[in-house]
Order: structure tokens, then sequence, then C-alpha cells
């Protein structure tokens, strides 16, 4: 009984990596997976072995451990991140001159999708009205930023005469991000007076001018998510994986162990001096990318096991810059917080019913 006891667990808690398959995989740990074990959800338990270990963390990208959650709870956190967590991004683009080469729903197009900095937590929604209202509309200093790119090429007095360089015969004839100014509405001068709202990075590429050419655009920002338009979603990315778990069946020396080394991605496999020989040794499971590579050797396939911990996942969220990345992983927690309450104010309201 104890060893089938230990056989289940160990199901449960690891995935293994085949030659040919992987096994043990299941999308959920609900109760009742699997006959003759005692696998009811406990609150105690749960929190007693829930934890989150931040690995890294800079003002552009993080990573971290959450461990002891089911997949399912993992990818809820990923899935808001992408999409539900709110930004600031432009969504009205009036433009009163384009003489450039680009159409004006390109250029649009390409404005919408600039990062803006500006923290959505200070801007309410916007109300919904119609289309032609809405064109109408300027909005008010609690619902939309105004920004302003407005810039015409013209010839460089100074360049040399034969000359054939862009940047020697004309000024102001690449536009960058950083050209895109901000003009306060109402009082948001005095309110967000410490605060630099424009594009998060200065040096993206909206156009190229030539003499005579100009822009003279007004846009608005509004508040929204990214599951409305992707131009909203705060991360550049936001993943996770399982943490890879190897483990040596046997002892391995010499040439085989070189070979072994090879077969992981730097750092996972490391060798050390045992009585003038070179032994394999695991050193960081964690950098392994499950590639698989050792299992191709006929000689090395049985002295590895590859597994991956089924409740420890390790997260990357890299933001877009808007916000900082620690910032959008509580704001995620907050919406999902959110989200739990509802749905049980709905269960306790059915119950009355």
């Amino acid at each position: 009984m104890a060893d089938i006891m230990k056989n289940v667990e160990e199901i449960r808690n690891r995935v293994i990596l085949g030659e040919y398959d992987v096994k043990n995989v299941h999308t959920t740990d609900y109760p009742g997976n699997y006959p003759g074990y005692d696998d009811t959800w406990d609150l105690q338990k749960f929190q007693k072995n829930f934890k989150i270990d931040i690995v890294s963390m800079d003002e552009s990208s993080m990573e971290f451990d959450m461990v002891g959650i089911d997949a399912a709870i993992a990818n809820s956190f990923r899935r808001i991140l992408l999409a539900e967590v709110p930004t600031m991004a432009i969504e009205k683009v009036f433009i009163y001159n384009n003489t450039s080469i680009v159409q004006d729903e390109v250029l649009s197009h390409r404005l919408g999708l600039i990062p803006i900095r500006a923290d959505p937590r200070l801007f309410e929604y916007r109300n919904t009205v119609s289309e032609e209202e809405s064109a109408e509309e300027e909005g008010s200093e609690i619902d939309t930023i105004q920004l302003q790119l407005k810039i015409k090429c013209s010839r460089n007095p100074r360049a040399v005469k034969d000359s054939s360089d862009p940047q020697e015969l004309y000024l102001n004839h690449m536009v960058y991000s950083k050209d895109i100014k901000w003009v306060p509405i109402g009082n948001q001068a005095d309110v967000f007076s410490d605060t630099v709202i424009g594009p998060v990075h200065d040096d993206i590429l909206i156009a190229q001018l030539r003499p005579g050419q100009e822009l003279d655009i007004i846009m608005h920002c509004v508040k929204g998510v990214g599951k409305d338009h992707a131009k909203f979603s705060p991360v550049a990315t936001a993943s996770y994986r399982l943490l890879p778990e190897i483990s040596l069946m046997e002892h391995v020396e010499g040439e085989k162990a070189e070979r072994l080394k090879q077969c992981f991605s730097q750092g996972v496999i490391g060798l050390e001096d045992v009585n003038g020989k070179k032994v394999a040794k695991v050193v960081n499971s964690r950098l392994d990318t499950c590639s698989r590579e050792v299992l191709r050797h006929d000689d090395l396939k049985n002295v590895v096991k590859l597994a991956r911990v089924r409740d420890h996942f390790i997260f990357t969220v890299e933001s877009t810059g808007i916000l900082p990345p620690h910032v959008l992983v509580t704001e995620a927690i907050k919406i999902l917080m959110t989200k739990c309450r509802r749905f049980l104010n709905e269960l306790d309201s059915t119950d009355m019913e």
C-alpha cells in the first residue's frame, strides 16, 4: 500500500519526459483523479505549500517562481497579464495635415502601437458612446491624454554642397516618437507635474520626410485592456514553464561524463574531479530547456531521469515599459481576486433565490 501511495504521489508531482512520449500529463489536480488516493483539497495544506520567490527583477523584466498551485491558476495569471491589466494607449488620431508618403491609416496604426508612459490607475475608463459622438468628444482630464505631433522637413542650409547624406541635407527628415509632445488637458499640468507623460521609448521611427512634407496630428489616449486591442497589452511577453528536474541514475565519469555535459544547456551538468577522474553531477536543473538531446544516445539515455515539477512554475514577465513588471503582477493578482469575489457573490445571490 505504501508503494502504491508513493507511486501516486510521484505521478501527481512530476511530469516524466520519455524518449518517445511525456508521461503523467494531467491538466488539473482536481480531487478524484486517482481512485483510492486521498487528494481532497485542503486550505491549510495549500497555505503551507504555496509560495512566491522572486528570482530576478529590474525595470523592464521579472522572473519569479510560483510554487504549490494548479496549472489552471498559473495560466489565469498569464492571461490576465496579457489581456486584462489596463494601460493607456492612443485610440483617436486626428490628422490635420499629412503630406508624407505614409497613408493616414498606416500612420494611425503605427502611432497606436507606440507604448505611452502614463499610470492607468490615475485615469478612468472613457464612457462608451457611439462612433459619431466619440469622434466629436474631446475627452476630459480624468479619462484622456492628449498628444501632439507637429513637424516639418526642410533643407539644411549648412549642408555640404556635394553631400548625398540625408542626415546632412535635411532637417527633421526622420520622425521619431520623441517628437510626440504631451498637451495637458484641464488641470493635468498640476496633477502630473512630477510625471513625464509621453512615449516610453524615444527612438521609435514613425515616418521619413523630405523637404516640404509635414505632419500635423493630435492624438487622444484612453484607458483600455488587451482583450479589446493588443496596443493596450502592458507586457511584451508573459510566459511560464515547469521547473525541470534532472536526476542521475548511476555514476558517470570520464569521456561519458563529457558527452553527458554536452547534451544539456550550459550550466546544467558540471564535472568534478574525484580521484583524478571527471565525474558528472547535476549543478542547476533550472537552466535546462528540456530538449531531451541525451535520449538520442543509447549509452546515456538510461543514466538520467528527466522530469518537470508539476506545481512549480517559473514565470517570466517582460513589461513594455508602461509600468514596472512587479506592479503588473500585483495588478493581475488584484484582478483575479476581484473575479473570485464576483463569482462568490453570484453564488450567494443564487443560494438566496
